[in-house]
């Protein structure tokens, strides 16, 4: 056979050679996090107590979000402008 067309032999042979990933949580701390976003959504944890804001909070929190506006997004973030990392050394 020539050469060609063993490789495309070859490359149609390939997804049979895959494996699919097992569904489902691979480590105890996914499973964890599944299981929590799995309760969240299905709202079997709510609270019974409805929970509101009063018209303080609810003020409060509409400036500070209209705050956020006052800030211009820069085209580009500069590395090195935001200072050092702490090596966590504990000094």
């Amino acid at each position: 056979m020539k050469p060609t067309t063993l490789c495309c032999l070859g490359l149609l042979a390939l997804p049979l050679t895959s494996h699919a990933i097992d569904p489902g949580p691979a480590s105890p701390q996914q499973q964890e996090t599944e299981g929590w976003l799995q309760l969240q959504s299905s709202k079997n944890a709510a609270s019974q107590k409805l929970q509101t804001a009063t018209a303080t909070e609810r003020e409060l929190t509409m400036q500070r979000w209209l705050k956020t506006y006052q800030h211009e997004i820069p085209q580009f973030f500069d590395q090195d402008a935001g200072g050092k990392v702490d090596s966590g050394s504990g000094n």
